[in-house]
């Protein structure tokens, strides 16, 4: 009997018992590591992407502040040509013009913009809107199969 258990055929036996039994299990825990390192990947992809995003918005902050500025100025001028058109009106009453009526119940009081998270969703909104129009105005105009010239949107921006 322990001639026939150590005969190195029952080794070789054994072995391939063990093989195939272990096998399946291997190839399967490979393909789901295979799997978890392509997402990995991926979601990794999408890390740097969003961090590039928040770093370019961040670079962006000057400008806000440049375009904050300016509608600061316009509002200024706005309100002193409104004075001025009033101090007018006063002293000539016989120039009403339509012009004049319409403009003297239109008001623009924008508040004070601490925060531009509000200010950069509803910019970004509105130059999609144009970006979609004049897209679909010159695809009406030319159609072309271009999908270069598209722009693409991931879902880490600004939702």
């Amino acid at each position: 009997m322990h001639i026939v258990a150590n005969e190195p055929s029952l080794a070789f036996f054994r072995i391939q018992e063990h093989v195939r039994k272990v096998l399946p299990l291997i190839v399967d825990r490979r393909s789901e590591v295979v799997q978890l390192q392509q997402d990995l990947q991926g979601h990794c992809y999408d890390m740097e992407y969003a961090i590039g995003a928040i770093k370019s918005i961040e670079a962006s902050e000057q400008s806000f502040q440049n375009i904050h500025e300016l509608l600061k100025n316009a509002i200024f001028l706005k309100q002193q040509l409104k004075y001025e058109e009033s101090r007018r009106s006063k002293k000539e009453p016989s120039n009403n013009s339509v012009y004049k009526r319409l403009s003297a119940h239109i008001t623009l009081e924008l508040p004070d913009l601490p925060d531009l998270s509000g200010v950069v969703r509803e910019t970004t909104n509105r130059v999609e809107n144009m970006m979609s129009h004049a897209r679909n105005s010159s695809s009406s105009a030319a159609p072309s199969g271009n999908g270069a010239s598209e722009l693409q949107r991931s879902h880490t921006t600004l939702h």
